[in-house]
């Protein structure tokens, strides 16, 4: 026989509620709504933002008000303002006598050239000055003895002039008391017109023979001036047979070997003046245009900065650089060696009381025209004016303000993205 249940009432039991549990589901929808509300500046950039990145792969700098040098940092290296290569004065056996590296006084003898040639041809010379001295001595001597002798036959001239005019004055006299005739007074005279006509010649010969042999001495003392400065120079090739160093300096390269046969012109030896290093420096090629004589210079040599000056540049450009020279404005640093890596930096501007931002990947990226400013974790994407650049910052002229907080990092990774998430 089947049982049947009318309800479940003897089986019901009564449970007592339990006071406080609306507080607990109250408690419960406040702070879930605390979270919402914590959680929605988030949750809307999130959604505001068009992509996100990770801070660890940023790097940030802030924009400030101050100096900034525009620089142009470059590699330079230590070379020898003055390291010229001496050169074979003639044809000829060089005897060498120092070595590379060797450090050499003003004047002291690097090598010898050989030249029997040479020396032969100065003796020849010394020889025909002699000779040439020797003629014109003679022809001084014999322009005194013809003036000498034109002068004994002035005066010989003269005393007969005057004895033929005495004679002339007697047969006047004489004629005119009738004892001598008129054939013999005519006589008399025309040996006056004789005598008056030789002293004339014997003048205008001493005159004539006097400027000739002038003439011969003064165009044998040119020849002979002449022949004085052949051998002058000849003495002055012979003298370059001995190479001396022309300053205080080192050895840097021998072009030759001790005993070789040489020939006129050809290299021996070079030297460095080593009181002289300049800096030899490659300029970009798209910075030449800025750079200029005159630009100041700052040169870095074992931790300690040394002031410069830029002293020439070239005009022409290989792989990509301009190559200059920069002297040392206040006397070379102690211990420098040439060719040694010097750092470099030329100052072609100071500007003062400018809005600056360091430098970093961010101005290649973004063409010097954008940049990202953070702001309650968004970076968000802007346009700026740049003005100079220097090693380690960057001016700019417009779109940014005193402290507004930016990307350097490389902006290609934001994909010209006008908001970037970024996450801690």
């Amino acid at each position: 026989m089947a049982m049947v249940i009318r309800d479940t009432s003897t089986m019901d039991r009564p449970i007592a509620r339990r006071r406080g549990s609306r507080w607990i589901w109250l408690a419960a929808v406040a702070a879930a709504a605390l979270v919402v509300a914590l959680a929605w500046p988030t949750v809307g950039r999130w959604f505001s933002a068009d992509r996100s990145v990770s801070r660890e792969r940023l790097r940030f700098g802030r924009a400030t008000i101050g100096d900034l040098e525009h620089t142009v940092a470059v590699e330079g290296r230590v070379v020898a303002a003055s390291r010229p290569t001496l050169f074979s004065p003639a044809d000829g056996i060089v005897s060498v006598d120092v070595a590379e590296g060797q450090k050499v006084a003003a004047g002291s003898v690097l090598a010898e050239v050989e030249s029997p040639e040479l020396e032969s041809r100065l003796r020849q010379e010394r020889s025909t000055a002699e000779s040439l001295e020797s003629e014109s001595g003679r022809l001084e001597l014999e322009a005194r003895q013809g003036d000498l002798e034109n002068q004994q036959s002035i005066e010989l001239d003269e005393v007969r002039k005057a004895a033929a005019e005495r004679l002339v004055e007697r047969n006047e006299r004489l004629f005119e008391l009738g004892l001598v005739n008129q054939i013999d007074l005519e006589t008399a005279r025309d040996n006056l017109k004789v005598a008056t006509l030789e002293l004339q010649q014997s003048r205008q010969r001493l005159e004539l023979e006097r400027d000739m042999r002038r003439f011969e001495v003064s165009d044998a003392a040119h020849r002979l001036q002449r022949q004085r400065l052949i051998v002058t120079e000849l003495e002055r090739q012979v003298n370059d047979l001995t190479v001396v160093a022309p300053f205080d300096g080192m050895v840097a390269t021998l072009s030759v070997e001790d005993r070789d046969a040489v020939v006129r012109g050809q290299p021996l030896i070079g030297v460095v003046d080593l009181s002289e290093l300049e800096v030899e420096v490659g300029i970009p090629e798209n910075s030449a245009d800025e750079v200029s004589p005159g630009v100041p210079a700052a040169m870095t040599v074992d931790g300690a900065e040394y002031p410069g000056i830029l002293t020439r540049i070239a005009p022409e450009v290989r792989s990509g650089q301009v190559v200059g020279r920069v002297a040392f404005a206040g006397g070379v640093p102690p211990g420098l060696r040439q060719n040694q890596r010097v750092a470099t930096r030329l100052l072609l501007d100071h500007r003062e009381d400018v809005m600056k931002v360091p430098r970093g990947p961010f101005l290649e990226s973004g063409g010097g025209r954008t940049v990202y400013v953070v702001e309650n974790g968004l970076a968000r994407r802007r346009e700026i004016e740049v003005g100079a650049i220097s090693v380690a910052e960057v001016e700019v002229l417009s779109g940014l303000r005193e402290g507004d907080e930016i990307v350097l990092s490389d902006l290609s990774q934001f994909d010209n993205a006008e908001t970037i998430l970024i996450r801690d």
